[in-house]
């Protein structure tokens, strides 16, 4: 499983177009491709270690723990970093 966490606020408009690109990318990616994916959307007024780390980047996107993109999320680099991740992951259903 790879998973996606996208970390922004409330009434933040660039959040909102965070999810809606990550929305809009998973929804392209082939079934089988998204089945494999987790997303996480976290806000950073629920968790204070979070706001300590990013009050000052969101949106930002993690893929698997890693730091994909803060402030701006692009649709073709996010959709070749979830393909190249999915790719790495081992696919249990095969093994």
């Amino acid at each position: 499983m790879t998973t996606v966490t996208l970390i922004g606020k409330p009434d933040c408009h660039l959040c909102e177009v965070a999810s809606e690109i990550v929305d809009v990318v998973v929804a392209e990616l082939p079934d089988a491709a998204a089945e494999r994916l987790e997303i996480i959307e976290q806000s950073i007024n629920d968790d204070p270690a979070l706001y300590e780390l990013w009050w000052e980047k969101i949106p930002v996107v993690l893929i698997d723990g890693e730091l994909h993109a803060h402030w701006r999320v692009t649709p073709d680099r996010l959709r070749s970093a979830l393909e190249d991740a999915l790719s790495a992951a081992p696919d249990k259903e095969n093994q």
